[in-house]
């Protein structure tokens, strides 16, 4: 299947089987593609759209095809899908071009008997649009929105019982808003301005953000992990939510830090750096491959503080109670923050949040045992979800009563007033500019 077109239809069809969440499937594909910066363009537009708007879609081709969507074979169905996607949302490719090459891929697909059906699905699409209008008004809320927004009536019902509905249709449109990329100075080699400096030299537009110090955003970022900043360990990719927690832990040079779900080593590495690289960070994975990716970033970045090793964060301390100055619980979760990010995740997230937040809470109550006098405890997820956030915050305080709430300070972030008293914090996208993210703070109270 030659061509951009042909190696989103290869990545969307790999999500389609679980073969791995979307940005590594599609970082794997591009790696064996040809292509050139245009095509790699096109094919990671192609395969994010189609993904994003996966419900919309299947809404659409149910208008003009006699044949149900789960009747369609898996690349009919996303051959189909991308034709729509390209109809319909991409304005630069001509209508009949989406056709012609809708028809194209069908053929190089191996599915030659259907390529007339796809080019007559597609072909009633462009000669009557105005059949494609949203479930009458009258009928259900949630599913309206579930086909203006291309999310799940479970999910969206979630969020309006847990956020009211106001909030969650700004959830919604943020979905269909593509995510800013962040990276984190490595203040240990460069300060930002030199950073900035040489990034432009890459041709790679970056700025400051207001808050926290050493946050980046980038303007347009390319091929960031290809650049010679990247492969020389001046940055680490990261997104702002992840910095803000980081920032808020706030780490001394020379304390020891635990961070016991860590792999890939995002927050690893921020913590070491505004440690400046004084001190021990502690970066546990129970996966030994994920510890040495640990080991390997830490490598390139030159954060000689970082100790990292295998080791089940659900499991007892083993020789760490009370080693630690501050303990990082960034704990497995449905992942209902990073939906712009991994879209796919929306389609299958119930088994998830039905069955996380007894190991999330197991990890918390694990981890409060690597805890010193007077230590600090962090617990966070990149998950929109109080069952995953604030009940196992509020269980943790119930049932373990040498940690009390530890005051966040976020009264340097814009748009928050004062420090969270609950010592609690719920980053959303259409309000932060981040990914959807929850932090809770307790500090161990002395014997």
């Amino acid at each position: 299947m030659p061509g951009a077109r042909g190696a989103a239809l290869h990545a969307l069809l790999r999500v389609e089987e679980g073969k791995g969440y979307s940005n590594l499937v599609l970082d794997g594909t591009l790696a064996d593609f040809p292509g050139d910066r245009r095509d790699r363009a096109l094919a990671t537009a192609l395969f994010y759209g189609v993904l994003e708007r996966r419900i919309t879609l299947d809404y659409i081709l149910g208008l003009f095809s006699k044949i149900p969507v789960s009747g369609l074979s898996p690349a009919v169905r996303e051959i189909l899908r991308m034709g729509i996607y390209q109809i319909r949302y991409m304005t630069k490719i001509p209508p009949s071009a989406a056709v012609n090459e809708s028809v194209k891929l069908a053929k190089s697909a191996g599915e030659k008997k259907a390529a007339g059906f796809v080019n007559a699905v597609l072909r009633n699409l462009l000669r009557d649009p105005g059949r494609v209008r949203l479930p009458e008004a009258g009928g259900s809320p949630l599913r309206r929105l579930s086909v203006a927004y291309s999310c799940p009536e479970e999910l969206i019902s979630l969020w309006e019982k847990s956020y009211g509905k106001s909030c969650a249709e700004k959830l919604l449109k943020s979905l269909l808003v593509r995510p800013d990329v962040f990276v984190r100075v490595n203040n240990t080699r460069l300060s930002e301005e030199q950073l900035l400096e040489r990034l432009r030299g890459e041709g790679i537009s970056a700025a400051r953000v207001p808050w926290p110090d050493g946050a980046l955003r980038l303007r347009q970022p390319g091929e960031i992990r290809g650049g010679a900043c990247y492969r020389g360990g001046l940055l680490h990719v990261q997104d702002l939510s992840s910095q803000i927690c980081c920032r808020l832990l706030d780490p001394q040079p020379g304390e020891r830090i635990a961070d016991v779900c860590a792999a890939p080593g995002g927050k690893t590495f921020t913590l070491a750096e505004r440690m400046e690289n004084r001190g021990a960070v502690f970066a546990f994975d129970r996966y030994p491959g994920r510890v040495g990716l640990i080991r390997e970033g830490a490598r390139r970045l030159g954060l000689s503080i970082v100790r990292a090793a295998v080791r089940d964060a659900a499991g007892p301390p083993e020789g760490l109670a009370g080693k630690f100055d501050r303990v990082l619980c960034d704990v497995p979760c449905s992942g209902l923050g990073v939906l712009r990010r991994k879209p796919e995740i929306r389609y299958n997230f119930l088994p998830a949040i039905d069955s996380l937040p007894d190991l999330q809470y197991r990890i918390l109550c694990r981890s409060s045992g690597l805890v010193g006098e007077g230590g600090l405890l962090f617990y966070s997820t990149c998950t929109l979800n109080p069952g995953e956030n604030e009940r196992i915050a509020e269980r943790f305080l119930r049932e373990n009563r040498r940690f009390r709430p530890f005051p966040l300070r976020t009264c340097e972030m814009p748009g928050h007033a004062g420090d969270g008293p609950r010592g609690r914090l719920t980053l959303m996208p259409h309000v932060d500019g981040t990914d959807g993210f929850f932090i809770a703070a307790f500090q161990k109270g002395r014997s």
